[in-house]
């Protein structure tokens, strides 16, 4: 246990100790809901730039902890687990939509453009 001088404990010590009591008195149902409390809380102090922010912010130290092998591997688990989310119209949807999108962002000549590669870079 560290102690401070006058054999008090300190302030890590009893932060670990409340910790470990909190999780023997609690199940993943009590996390979630504070988890949840404290995230509606959150969202209605700070706005869209600040989750851009710290997004940004999460996403470089990742990407310096991780290698491309570390994307592949997650973005397969993440591609398996949405396939069993989610049916054919799910797909049709979210095709439709980006498409729509990209027709907003791009004219005649960014298709032919692409048309002509034809997948060549």
């Amino acid at each position: 246990m560290a102690n401070n001088n006058d054999n008090k404990m300190s302030r890590e010590e009893a932060g670990r100790r409340g910790g470990e009591q909190t999780s023997k008195n609690h199940d993943k149902e009590f996390y979630q809901e504070i988890g949840e409390k404290g995230g509606e809380a959150t969202s209605k102090n700070h706005d869209k730039e600040h989750y851009q922010d710290i997004g940004e912010k999460g996403g470089e130290t990742t990407s310096k902890n991780h290698d491309k092998e570390f994307y592949q591997e997650i973005g397969e688990k993440g591609g398996e687990q949405t396939r069993k989310d989610h049916d054919k119209e799910y797909y049709q949807e979210i095709g439709e939509k980006g498409g729509e999108a990209t027709s907003k962002n791009h004219d005649k000549e960014h298709y032919q453009e692409i048309g002509r590669k034809g997948g060549r870079n």
